[in-house]
């Protein structure tokens, strides 16, 4: 069809710096257990504003060794968010822990602290809390309520590298925090993450879990505990430290095409869109998501803007609703009303740092003729 074009749902952005720093890997030898991994965590501690951080193979990976971290066991609770990716649920089954959904606020997306209150019981153990989309979470309210309860608080930030919470940079306030780095994240290294925690000794055991149990001190082959193949290698680190060069710059280019879309969205009627920082909240824009109006088939509105050339996403499904959690839990239709709301009706629109204003004023043409 003439006039079609093609807006891809996401693009990393990948320049020469990348592959001249992937080369010099690749020529000193050192592909995996070597100092750029060192050189890359220490960049990202200076970011975030947290003196220790441990590099891992994905946000899964790290989510997973704080359950370890703290304690978390057989038959466990954990509440988590219902709206937000699997492994904000999956890292505490790993451990036999039992996921536990307290419902969302509608503005943020985030868990409604209240909830989170309400779903505490005497064998609750941890909270993971979700900065959805890049939103960060009502973190004093839910640390308030861990520490009432004497549960650990976890912060899967996965998506919120950049945001801002009471004006300090997410993971700069105490709680062990995990960042991961997929290629449509604000930074990538193609699959890989970060632990970022502000306990020596937590970090000592997450770096000793990542590398198979072996211990600070010790051979090769000598393991002091169980552990799991959980590293970055050096190749992704080099380009996670390419792409921190210039976070700056793709975090200021994501907002500014975020900023473009509320303009050319905004008269949409019934469209809501993502909500607005405040005092204690800066987003770091990782997707845009917006909420269909009421009453519009969402499944229409995708295959519309698909015959148009626009990607999008059905951002998000929730988690307890996915088969094989309702199959293992029993999990059914009105555990959580807001965030099943609300998963039936938002969608994610093609978003990246160098997204152009005129493929922006397409996919805008196009959503509104889809409704």
């Amino acid at each position: 069809m003439r006039g079609i074009r093609d807006v891809p749902l996401s693009r990393p952005w990948l320049e020469e710096r990348e592959e001249e720093l992937v080369v010099d890997v690749l020529r000193s030898g050192r592909l995996s257990l070597g100092p750029t991994i060192d050189r890359f965590e220490e960049a990202f501690a200076e970011v975030v504003g947290a003196p220790y951080t441990a590099a891992v193979s994905s946000g899964t990976a790290g989510l997973h060794l704080l359950c370890i971290a703290a304690g978390i066991g057989q038959r466990d609770e954990v509440i988590t968010s219902p709206y937000s990716f699997v492994a904000s649920a999956n890292c505490a089954i790993y451990q036999g822990a039992v996921p536990v959904f307290a419902d969302v606020d509608r503005r943020t997306l985030n868990l409604d602290p209240a909830a989170v209150e309400a779903a505490v019981t005497g064998r609750t153990r941890a909270v993971i809390a979700v900065d959805i989309y890049g939103y960060p979470c009502e973190l004093d309210e839910l640390r308030a309520i861990c520490d009432r309860h004497g549960l650990a608080l976890i912060q899967d930030a996965s998506e919120a590298l950049g945001a801002r919470y009471r004006g300090e940079p997410v993971a700069s306030h105490g709680p062990a925090a995990v960042f991961a780095f997929y290629p449509n994240k604000q930074i990538t290294t193609g699959e890989g993450g970060m632990v970022t925690t502000h306990s020596e000794e937590e970090w000592r055991l997450v770096r000793s879990l990542r590398n198979q149990g072996r211990a600070d001190s010790g051979g090769w082959l000598e393991h002091a505990r169980l552990g799991f193949n959980y590293r970055i290698d050096d190749v992704r680190a080099a380009i996670g430290l390419g792409q921190l060069e210039k976070l700056d710059e793709i975090l200021a280019a994501r907002s500014r095409v975020a900023e473009r879309y509320g303009e050319l969205l905004a008269g949409i009627d019934g469209l809501e869109l993502p909500c607005a920082d405040d005092a204690d909240h800066e987003r770091s824009w990782f997707v845009y998501v917006v909420a269909l109006p009421r009453g519009a088939d969402r499944e229409s509105v995708v295959a519309a803007l698909d015959r148009r050339g626009v990607q999008t996403a059905r951002y998000l499904p929730c988690i307890h609703l996915q088969p094989y959690m309702q199959e293992r839990y029993g999990f059914r239709v009105g555990l959580c009303p807001v965030a099943e709301e609300m998963s039936g009706r938002t969608l994610a629109l093609p978003f990246h740092a160098r997204l152009g204003e005129d493929d922006q004023a397409y996919v805008a043409d196009a959503l509104r003729d889809a409704l």
